[in-house]
């Protein structure tokens, strides 16, 4: 999950600081989850999913389709 969530966000070329003012959380909170240091709350995996269009399952690796559920 925590390399999932780093991919994503270097495939759009986004810096952590980004995602983490998006998320409003601090930039080292938003390392820690991507570290795996630090687990990520349901709310903030929702946000997540929603703004990379994607779905918590994807997110979790629960899944390899990346396809939101309708």
């Amino acid at each position: 999950m925590y390399q999932r969530i780093r991919d994503l966000r270097e495939d759009r070329d986004l810096k952590q600081r980004e995602l983490a003012e998006y998320l409003q959380i601090h930039q080292t909170t938003y390392s820690g989850y991507e570290l795996g240091q630090v687990n990520i709350p349901a709310d903030v995996l929702i946000k997540l999913a929603k703004f990379y269009g994607t779905s918590v399952d994807y997110l979790l690796g629960c899944t390899d389709n990346p396809k939101p559920y309708e």
